[in-house]
């Protein structure tokens, strides 16, 4: 049995790149929405990277795909996905790039709350409660000490600041859901599989439901389905699940912070994109209160039985 291990250099290298590219998702999403909506983009990309996923599937694996052992748990988890990213896809319509990956990225508080709930092994420590109320009134920092001006403009982005934070909450949902049913002992590649299938299958449809199927090839829209669908939904995500096996999770979990941050700058720098400074506060209490969640595992010295 392979033993996971803390970070070492190779693995803080690593993750400071993955970072940097999950950083760079919403803002390619937006930059190329002109000739490619948000929406299709991700049912494109998912729909491609299953086919590109299911092939690494180990054949005894591939037997399971559709058992009634994992089936229902699968299909929970593709639906919650789905809705996930149809919230992103909206959110981006009506708000920044900046603000849609910071809301996002608050779903590890939802994470601790759901698991706090159903696991008695998982309930917060004073301290994790002390990030999330953090992290809350970042929140409320983020949403209601906003400037005057631009009513309607305000309340668009107030909107899409909403539909942000709803995605955070259904991908907590979705990681409490894998932890708490079967997939919890199947293969990553199984479960990434049924996410990006079902992605593709409800968000295609979705996107000609909703008049945002529409595509103009050029070098931005190609170059941002080959970025989402090769280098962020199928090596990035492999890459991760690779890095979980190998070193402890709650050592990659404190790195979750840098991704809001580069998202932000990116934001900044290929979108022109204004921060307003109750948002940079909210954002600086937010991701503190997620640092002061992540940091119970690092004050757990871990077993040295722990292995995969």
């Amino acid at each position: 049995m392979q033993q996971r291990k803390t970070l070492d250099a190779q693995g803080s290298f690593i993750m400071f790149f993955l970072c940097i590219l999950w950083g760079l998702q919403q803002v390619v999403l937006k930059l190329a929405a002109p000739d490619i909506s948000a929406l299709m983009q991700i049912a494109v990309r998912s729909a491609l990277s299953a086919l590109m996923v299911y092939p690494l599937i180990q054949a005894g694996v591939r037997r399971q795909l559709w058992s009634r052992s994992y089936l229902p748990a699968g299909l929970l988890v593709g639906v919650l996905f789905a809705l996930e990213f149809y919230l992103v896809a909206e959110a981006l319509r009506y708000t920044s790039a900046s603000h849609t990956i910071v809301l996002l990225y608050t779903a590890p508080i939802f994470v601790a709350l759901g698991l706090h709930w159903k696991l008695p092994s998982e309930h917060l420590s004073p301290l994790q409660w002390s990030g999330i109320l953090v992290a809350f009134g970042g929140i409320v920092v983020s949403f209601l000490f906003r400037s005057q001006s631009g009513h309607a403009m305000q309340a668009s982005v107030l909107w899409g600041d909403l539909l942000a934070l709803t995605a955070g909450i259904f991908w907590a949902a979705t990681t409490v859901s894998v932890r708490l049913t079967r997939l919890a002992e199947a293969p990553a590649t199984q479960t990434l599989f049924y996410q990006l299938l079902m992605g593709g299958m409800l968000l295609l449809p979705l996107a000609g439901i909703t008049g945002q199927a529409t595509l103009s090839w050029s070098i931005l829209s190609i170059s941002s389905l080959l970025f989402h669908t090769i280098v962020i939904s199928f090596a990035s995500y492999l890459l991760w699940f690779w890095m979980l096996k190998k070193y402890l999770a709650s050592r990659l979990g404190v790195f979750s912070f840098l991704t809001p941050v580069f998202g932000m700058l990116f934001g900044v720098v290929l979108l022109n994109e204004q921060i307003e400074m109750n948002f940079i506060i909210g954002t600086s209490m937010v991701m503190f209160g997620v640092v002061l969640v992540s940091l119970q595992g690092w004050l757990k010295k871990p077993a040295p039985s722990q292995a995969v």
